[in-house]
């Protein structure tokens, strides 16, 4: 069952608040396994193509704020969430113009488009929107 709580609204309001964090409380998951939420594989792309490019809800350095360097800083994660000498190289290359969820209820396994690369630990782990086989992810503990 799916129940859709918040109105378009209240989530616009929500994510215009200074201290609202984006992030997703969801698992990882092996792909076309089990019948997950959409935020597993789509939120912070979801803020970005629907918040701030077509709603306006949010400027996009607010937005990356929220999802980078807010959390960072107020979890007490060191050396990550900004771009700075010394950090994590942890990017994500994307045009703003098309960055879009795509996963549904009914299509829960959909990569978001519009990404073209992804940098973890200073590595390229998505090059041209394909994996790369590098794995540099790691656990992240304050």
């Amino acid at each position: 069952m799916v129940f859709h709580k918040m109105s378009e609204d209240d989530v616009q309001a929500i994510v215009r608040y200074p201290f609202t964090m984006i992030a997703s409380d969801a698992g990882v998951y092996t792909f076309n396994k089990s019948q997950p939420h959409p935020r597993g594989y789509g939120s912070n792309a979801r803020v970005l193509g629907r918040y701030v490019r077509d709603f306006q809800a949010l400027g996009l350095e607010e937005a990356i704020r929220k999802m980078t360097s807010l959390p960072a800083s107020r979890f007490g994660i060191k050396n990550r969430g900004l771009l700075q000498e010394g950090y994590a190289a942890d990017l994500v290359i994307f045009d703003e113009n098309t960055i879009k969820d795509e996963a549904t209820f009914d299509k829960p396994h959909a990569y978001s488009t519009g990404i073209s690369y992804v940098i973890v630990n200073g590595e390229i782990t998505l090059e041209n929107g394909k994996h790369t086989g590098v794995l540099k992810g790691e656990i992240v503990r304050r």
